[in-house]
Order: structure tokens, then sequence, then C-alpha cells
């Protein structure tokens, strides 16, 4: 079991929006150079998290995306759930797809294990926000390159 590249590259691309919140728009390129993921595959990403609430889209020339919500509200977590859906590590744990057919259901001791890692996995994911992860990164010294629309040439 792992997390997709969806949910990785989309928390990343969260991040990025959790670092610049409240200032203006931020472009899906400068967040594609930032964080090394491609703009169409970004463009997707960020459509999907756009759908589910989590990003609003400014058109525009300074247009871009910003959060719906603040850091603090939006959970790694919910990014993962917007991008992937329900995370298990095998289908008799989830809660939310049909189990599939199993003629071990009944009777299945690792069962329980499989439904306690499942949960400690939606426990830590749900308890860490965008604003859990700037704060990390601010403790970390990582670098937050200003922003700005200004062109110098000398």
């Amino acid at each position: 079991m792992s997390i997709s590249t969806k949910s990785t590259y989309g928390i990343r691309a969260m991040f990025e929006l959790a670092l610049n919140h409240g200032a203006s728009p931020i472009s899906v390129a400068y967040i594609s150079k930032k964080e090394n993921i491609s703009v169409p595959y970004l463009e997707q990403l960020l459509n999907k998290l756009r759908r589910k609430g989590l990003v609003k889209s400014i058109r525009g020339p300074a247009g871009g995306y910003v959060l719906a919500k603040a850091p603090a509200k939006i959970t790694m977590g919910e990014i993962v759930m917007a991008l992937d859906g329900d995370i298990t590590p095998v289908h008799c744990a989830s809660s939310t797809k049909p189990i599939k057919a199993c003629k071990m259901i009944d009777r299945c001791v690792t069962k329980t294990v499989w439904k306690k890692l499942k949960n400690a996995l939606d426990n830590t994911l749900n308890s860490v926000s965008l604003k859990d992860l700037c704060d990390d990164a601010k403790r970390m010294k990582v670098d937050k390159t200003v922003r700005h629309k200004y062109e110098f040439n000398i």
C-alpha cells in the first residue's frame, strides 16, 4: 500500500497555496516550477481539488489558484480523499468501497489488523493540516521565495 503520486503531488501543490495564503492567486506555472510537477498534470489535480471545494480558481492576467478555506481547516486526509478516495491496505478494511467477494470474510483473523492499520492512517492524515505543514516548513527553514510581478533588467 502506498499513497499515490496524485495525492503526494496534490498535497505539495496545496502546500504552496497554503504558504502563500492571503496573498495574490498563485499561477499553475509557479507551482509547477517550485514543486517540479508538469503543468498539464498539475492542472488536472487543481481542477479536481476545485470541484471538491478545496481550492478556488481566479481568472484573468493576475489569476491563479487560492485555497477555498484557511490552511488550518484543510487536512492531508481531505486532500487524499478528494484525489484518490478511500485509501485502504485491503478491500475488507475500507469504510467506503464495497467489499470484494472474499471466502474468508466471516472468519478472517487478519481483518482486524488491516482495519487498525487503516484507522491509524486515516487518523494521522486527518490530524495534519496545511497550517501544520507550513509551521514545519518554517521550523525547517524551507525556502519561501517572494513572488512579485516585477521584472528587473539592467
